[in-house]
């Protein structure tokens, strides 16, 4: 099937390929107006930049895009602001994009639909899936963030989720704590992160041999703060009893934290808290928040390092996980 090119895209708007060249590039001048029209023709046309012979003609642009599903959320802003140190140090600009977890914004980035000549790529996926991503149409090079480590062809960085909260669960029952909840199941949406962090969990109560209680384990909608206090009053409110909470990201156990607070329980007196992934806020909540911390720079500098220093074909793919430590503060 023949590529759509510049000029497709300008003969169905009626403008230049040059004019769609500004648009999909960001440069010169467009109108608003013109500029959308643009950009839905190059939806409806399926558009796609052949980056790597553009790359070709003129060399390293010196630019990388990063592509994150929010960064509203603390972990997601701090991860960038990592790779944005550690780009500087290889001379490298990147450009951040947020994709809300949304299957069509992962596959557009992937694609390299609106961005302009890069380096390479690095997405952190959670809709779509390992055989989605690897039908990419864009030559660029990519490397994944996330939990797809076993599942694609692609390079990949990222922390043991299941090794991660396995450890956080034992650090509650080496405290003696044994009804432990989980905040942060997932039944639909982009999950592996849950289902990795559920296992985790598990395993640990399995090798303490302490009963899994299904009335312990509260789904969430989303990771934000919000879920983790409701989460907390559903519990208190059933009657539940429980001695410490595993929440599986930050954000989940301050909003537990506070539901605590709100109930009189005493931290860590009468309820543990752990969280995961170490975010700043954490440090100054009231308890501080133990947690378990991955390494954002290790992520960072690993995964420019897998693009940078992009493999020829038929080089062995890297999958690469960065070190976590347990950070105990005044929760648990």
């Amino acid at each position: 099937m023949r590529r759509t090119t510049l000029k497709d895209v300008g003969d169905r708007v009626g403008v230049s390929a040059k004019t769609v060249s500004n648009v999909v590039n960001g440069t010169g001048w467009v109108s608003e107006d013109l500029a959308e029209r643009v950009r839905a023709a190059l939806l409806e046309l399926d558009y796609r930049p052949n980056n790597a012979a553009r790359l070709l003609r003129g060399g390293r642009s010196g630019m990388i895009a990063l592509a994150l599903p929010d960064l509203r959320q603390s972990y997601f802003a701090e991860l960038a602001a990592a790779f944005v140190d550690e780009a500087a140090k290889r001379s490298t600009t990147v450009l951040i994009n947020q994709t809300n977890a949304l299957a069509d914004a992962e596959r557009r980035i992937s694609d390299g639909v609106g961005l302009p000549i890069l380096d390479g790529l690095i997405l952190s996926p959670l809709a779509l899936g390992a055989s989605e991503l690897e039908k990419r149409v864009d030559s660029t090079p990519m490397v994944l963030l996330g939990e797809h480590a076993d599942a694609t062809a692609l390079p990949h960085v990222g922390v043991d989720n299941a090794a991660a909260a396995r450890a956080a669960t034992e650090y509650l029952l080496a405290s003696g704590r044994t009804r432990i909840a989980a905040i942060g199941a997932q039944a639909a949406g982009p999950n592996e992160t849950s289902k990795l962090r559920m296992a985790g969990y598990r395993q640990a109560l399995k090798a303490a041999k302490v009963p899994w209680r299904p009335e312990l384990v509260q789904r969430v909608g989303d990771f934000r703060r919000a879920d983790g206090a409701e989460a907390i009053r559903r519990l208190l409110e059933a009657g539940t009893e429980f001695d410490a909470v595993f929440a599986f990201n930050d954000l989940m156990a301050l909003g537990a934290l506070h539901a605590l607070s709100e109930s009189g329980k005493r931290v860590p007196d009468e309820v543990a808290v752990v969280g995961f992934d170490d975010i700043e806020e954490g440090r100054y909540s009231t308890p501080s928040l133990t947690t378990v911390a991955p390494d954002k720079s290790a992520i960072a500098a690993l995964a420019l390092d897998l693009l940078l220093g992009a493999p020829e074909p038929n080089t062995p793919v890297k999958h690469s996980q960065v070190p976590f430590r347990i950070t105990k503060r005044e929760s648990a």
